[in-house]
């Protein structure tokens, strides 16, 4: 099998499972923690490693079907504004 495919069944997979409750929290909470761990270690490359897995894990935080991008459209609903559908651009 591909890597690509296999990439791509894996996402499809976590898109269509539910979300479990405040498990966005939880990943926001912990990539936050790694970027405060990120001056601790005293290598650059082991700085640079803990700060791409505090991003991955804060950007898997505001990402999803209930993260926070879901949240900003409901705030840009609440505004009066029109939040941009997938591939328009803002």
């Amino acid at each position: 099998m591909e890597l690509k495919s296999w990439l791509a069944k894996l996402k499809e997979a976590d898109a269509r499972r539910p979300d479990l409750p405040g498990e966005h929290l939880i990943v926001l909470a912990t990539g936050v923690l790694l970027l405060m761990a990120t001056g601790r270690s005293r290598s650059l490359i082991g700085r640079a490693l803990v700060a791409a897995a505090a991003g991955a894990f804060i950007g898997r935080a505001a990402s999803g079907t209930g993260g926070v991008a879901r949240l900003a459209g409901l705030l840009e609903q609440f505004r009066g504004g029109r939040w941009p559908q997938q591939g328009e651009r803002r």
